[in-house]
């Protein structure tokens, strides 16, 4: 799907912040949320659904999007929250964060995804492949994914054995080998499944 086929919005004349995550299928590192209000009519033809674009295209749409939208914001879900409340919960969480730090209210909110835990006082409407199908969710998937990997490659130097420069947090055959060869560490998702054999993963 081209870019141009994107809408700008659901209803126009509504504040409308598209919501999206990324990280949700690693095994190490935060859940990365974005919120995005974006100006009516706003267009980008390479903006997309982040996971249809290349690193070169997401990395020079990323000051496009915070320099344009009227509103954004980013935030994060921990690994050790994660652990506590699941995944799915950790990136409503993350939404959530990411649209009370908005600097603007929005008046309806548009989520990527089937499901979400509704926010407080502003109504929302899930959108299944919503970031192939709405400019502001695309754009939140963009942020989402530029910041959560900026993350990751920070990390990397605390934790270079994991090679999270190359893989990010997700499980790559590389990725499970160095768990294997190293054990866990506090990045790491620990309610998830690391490895085939996790009796004696932790105990490091």
């Amino acid at each position: 799907m081209k870019g141009k086929m994107l809408e700008s919005c659901k209803m126009p004349g509504r504040i409308e912040a598209g919501c999206d995550e990324a990280g949700r299928g690693c095994l190490a590192g935060p859940v990365f949320a974005a919120a995005v209000i974006l100006p009516e009519g706003f267009f980008h033809p390479d903006l997309n659904d982040s996971k249809q674009l290349t690193l070169r295209q997401r990395e020079r749409l990323r000051p496009v999007i915070e320099d344009a939208a009227i509103a954004w914001a980013v935030a994060q879900v921990e690994a050790a929250e994660i652990d506590e409340i699941n995944i799915l919960n950790a990136s409503f969480l993350g939404m959530h964060r990411a649209i009370s730090r908005l600097p603007v209210i929005p008046e309806f909110l548009l989520i990527d995804g089937p499901r979400f835990n509704p926010y407080p006082g502003i109504p929302h409407g899930c959108e299944i492949r919503g970031d192939g199908r709405f400019m502001s969710i695309a754009a939140a998937s963009v942020l989402a994914k530029t910041h959560r990997d900026a993350y990751m490659l920070q990390a990397h130097h605390g934790y270079p054995v994991y090679h999270w420069d190359r893989n990010k947090g997700y499980p790559t055959r590389e990725h499970r080998e160095a768990i294997r060869l190293y054990g866990s560490c506090i990045l790491h998702r620990r309610s998830f499944r690391l490895l085939d054999d996790q009796l004696s993963l932790f105990d490091n």
